[in-house]
């Protein structure tokens, strides 16, 4: 009891001669572990590699094809060529000519919890195919229709809840602001860490590469005025897989002849624009493209002789474009000037429903299957208004088309009707820049 006692007024009088130490060693830890909460994320975040890249994403499975494939994969992949390869699936068919297909799936892959990969766990949710589990190890298909693209449209990666794949990279964080993915935080097995952050244009992810928010910015068109920093390390691909191109609103009482797409063709001098010329709406890297079309090189003699029925003056145009491509839009409108065209620029930041002239970048489809932007039935996506019977049945053969050579000689026509017919100009591939810090 006199122990206890002593022990007790011991404390006491060691807490009253000591208690400012005491409060502020208190104050001090209090303060050290919250100042340790909160900045070890950005320490942490300081030592991963800082990605930026533009655009807006609304779920995770709209992000850029590079960035998805870092995670996981799909049923089959497509090589650079558009041919299509085994992934998840290691072979498939179709026993019916196309509307029923069949993939049997690889042995001893698993997901990035460790759990086996199996039919029933593999998230395919198509509003118009049928999915069934036919055995541990085969799955299938029942299209409504014949669609001979079909696998490539299973290459796109595949995830279970909670963005598990079964890629070398794994989302550790995904954060959302106002309903778009703003950050997207991945780690490998090696826990290398690589944080992606997303911005709706160009101007603000140079302003968080300058802030020195980012260490890196992915697939930038227009690198200026960064490239021009000393700690800067710039470097340029051509973009194979977009074009620019001038989209006519064919239904245009102006646009309706084609002798006078065909003219505002030959009027814009290509040789002005930084990327290599595109000469159809399909990749030159791809097996159907067809590099024997026409190619309307720059000729204003001939644009001015397609036009000679047309009175001067006559015919007024407004190009609709994004900031990016304002000064391309600029040049073309000074060439149709030159050949008696009025032509006019309405810059915008969303794409209007309707439209004259579009000048945009497109991002070409793995397949050469392009049934959506030129088909005749398809209103919502048909941006052209384009309608040709001829076209119409290409695109609609293309897609039941097993035999790959018969198949390539369809896209072959179809790209040297289009072409023909001019209602789109496809003007290059454009050149994209990563930009990183030395």
């Amino acid at each position: 009891m006199l122990r206890t006692r002593y022990i007790i007024r011991f404390l006491a009088a060691f807490v009253s001669r000591f208690k400012w130490i005491i409060a502020l060693s208190l104050f001090i830890g209090i303060s050290l572990f919250f100042a340790i909460r909160y900045l070890l994320p950005l320490i942490e975040e300081n030592r991963s590699e800082r990605i930026g890249v533009v655009g807006r994403y609304q779920n995770p499975e709209s992000l850029p094809t590079n960035i998805l494939n870092m995670v996981s994969m799909g049923l089959t992949k497509v090589n650079d060529n558009g041919n299509v390869e085994p992934a998840i699936a290691e072979s498939w068919s179709t026993p019916d000519s196309g509307k029923t297909w069949i993939f049997k799936i690889k042995k001893n892959i698993y997901w990035q919890d460790g759990k086996l990969l199996t039919p029933d766990t593999l998230n395919y949710n198509f509003s118009d195919a049928k999915f069934k589990v036919i055995d541990k190890n085969t799955v299938s298909f029942t299209l409504q229709s014949p669609f001979s693209p079909f696998p490539v449209i299973v290459a796109k990666p595949t995830f279970r809840q909670g963005l598990l794949g079964v890629g070398n990279w794994k989302v550790s964080k995904a954060t959302l602001v106002s309903g778009y993915i703003q950050q997207l935080d991945l780690i490998d097995k090696n826990k290398e860490k690589r944080i992606y952050k997303f911005y709706p244009s160009e101007d603000q992810a140079k302003l968080a590469y300058k802030l020195g928010q980012v260490d890196s910015l992915q697939n930038i068109y227009d690198p200026s005025p960064l490239q021009n920093w000393n700690n800067i390390k710039v470097a340029k691909d051509i973009n194979l897989n977009n074009f620019v191109a001038v989209f006519f609103n064919t239904s245009d009482p102006s646009l309706s002849n084609k002798s006078v797409r065909q003219a505002l063709a030959y009027a814009i001098d290509k040789s002005n624009f930084e990327g290599p010329r595109a000469l159809s709406p399909i990749s030159p890297n791809s097996w159907a493209f067809n590099p024997q079309v026409k190619q309307y090189s720059y000729d204003p003699e001939r644009a001015r002789e397609l036009l000679k029925d047309t009175p001067q003056g006559s015919i007024t145009l407004k190009i609709s474009t994004i900031p990016l491509l304002l000064n391309v839009a600029e040049k073309i409108v000074d060439n149709w000037k030159a050949v008696g065209i009025n032509a006019s620029i309405q810059v915008y930041t969303t794409i209007p429903q309707d439209n004259q002239v579009l000048l945009a970048i497109f991002q070409i489809p793995e397949d050469p299957d392009q049934y959506a932007l030129w088909h005749s039935t398809q209103e919502s996506t048909n941006i052209t208004h384009y309608k040709s019977p001829r076209i119409d049945k290409l695109l609609e053969d293309g897609r039941v088309e097993f035999d790959p050579t018969v198949r390539k000689q369809i896209y072959l026509d179809f790209q040297r009707f289009l072409i023909e017919d001019s209602p789109a100009i496809f003007l290059y591939n454009p050149i994209t820049y990563t930009l990183t810090r030395k």
